[in-house]
């Protein structure tokens, strides 16, 4: 979304491929297919049609499946970032080794590379004789390090080569994000000046800490965190905001038919850094539901029923959370982010849940 904006408002037209939608030049829709990487014929219609309708850039979400299944054989891809790789997929690359190797595969590919120097092991997507950018917000020998950071939940500021930058977005991984998109924007020769405006005037991402309004003055935020990583990072961003005296309630499950070992880990961060934590239903597929919310069960270290809570139902899970809720507390919803099905067997059940939380204030 960030790279997107930032080629658009240097005045190039551009089509995009993300887990969340697509765009070709003026024309957006949403990506309901769950997948983040299309088949390669469908990714190949996609590009055809982001030339015929005049496109210069196509900036494509890559997933290591896509990779590893030769669906994107053949994209001459000239810039690849990577934000990080942490334990997600390992049903599918049985080791992070493999999952690793899979998404390196991109940056053998590209001509040049954008890469996370706070993440393990960043020079393994490095290869001699590429341009590369490494960004940071750690290491001061990167490329680009970001300093004087500030962060909010109505969005962050930062430094860069003596720029400030303000995002209507929060957390300090959004702040990793904007980085990374202007480390592109400088393998793009794009100003950083337009780059700033770029970034400040992006709003937000569906589904990414999506903040809801309300009536209560609590914070409600939808995220599409689903791995032990990204849970770690929400609470780095929201803990050093939460309230004295005030409570962080988390709704969330795990999906089916996916790498069931980090499901405990999911219930034991939720568990040590949440006051209240309610397990429910997410995307089981053909899997036993009962099953995947016993397997998160497994790290839920609080009293059931207490400060603990098993509902099943994931709209009257959320009704819970809602009614328990008070001025200053974080409510965080996630799993779902912004995807517009629930995936049930082959059905695949119409979802919203920025739609479900907003019904459910209204009865309030």
């Amino acid at each position: 979304q960030m790279v997107t904006r930032i080629l658009e408002q240097s005045g190039k037209k551009v089509a995009m491929a993300s887990t969340i939608n697509f765009q070709i030049a003026d024309r957006k829709w949403t990506n309901a297919s769950k997948f983040t990487t299309l088949s390669p014929w469908k990714l190949q219609k996609f590009l055809s049609e982001a030339v015929a309708a005049g496109c210069e850039y196509a900036v494509i979400e890559t997933s290591s499946h896509a990779l590893d299944q030769g669906r994107v054989w053949g994209i001459p891809y000239e810039i690849a970032v990577m934000t990080n790789v942490t334990r997600e997929h390992l049903d599918y690359h049985k080791t992070m080794e493999e999952y690793r190797k899979a998404k390196r595969r991109l940056f053998e590919i590209a001509g040049k590379a954008v890469i996370n120097a706070d993440m393990e092991d960043p020079e393994y997507f490095r290869f001699p004789g590429k341009d590369a950018v490494r960004y940071s917000t750690k290491d001061p020998s990167a490329h680009l390090f970001a300093t004087h950071v500030e962060l909010d939940f109505k969005g962050t500021e930062f430094t860069v080569d003596g720029m400030e930058f303000r995002l209507a977005l929060p957390g300090l991984f959004n702040i990793e994000n904007a980085l990374a998109a202007l480390g592109v924007a400088r393998l793009c020769d794009i100003d950083f000046a337009l780059a700033k405006e770029a970034l400040a005037g992006l709003t937000g991402v569906p589904g990414r800490m999506e903040l809801v309004p309300n009536q209560v003055e609590a914070d409600i935020l939808i995220d599409y965190a689903v791995t032990p990583d990204a849970f770690e990072k929400l609470y780095a961003s929201i803990l050093p905001l939460k309230i004295p005296g005030s409570k962080i309630i988390h709704v969330f499950g795990a999906c089916g038919e996916r790498d069931r070992g980090k499901r405990p880990m999911l219930g034991e961060i939720a568990s040590s850094n949440a006051d209240i934590v309610i397990l429910t239903n997410e995307d089981p597929y053909y899997e036993d539901p009962e099953r995947i919310i016993d397997d998160i069960e497994q790290g839920v270290t609080k009293k059931k029923d207490k400060d603990y809570f098993r509902i099943f139902d994931r709209r009257e899970a959320i009704r819970k959370a809602l009614s328990i809720m008070e001025i200053g507390d974080i409510v965080l919803i996630t799993g779902k982010g912004a995807e517009e099905t629930m995936a049930i067997g082959a059905k695949r059940i119409p979802w919203n849940e920025r739609r479900v939380i907003e019904e459910e204030l209204a009865k309030l």
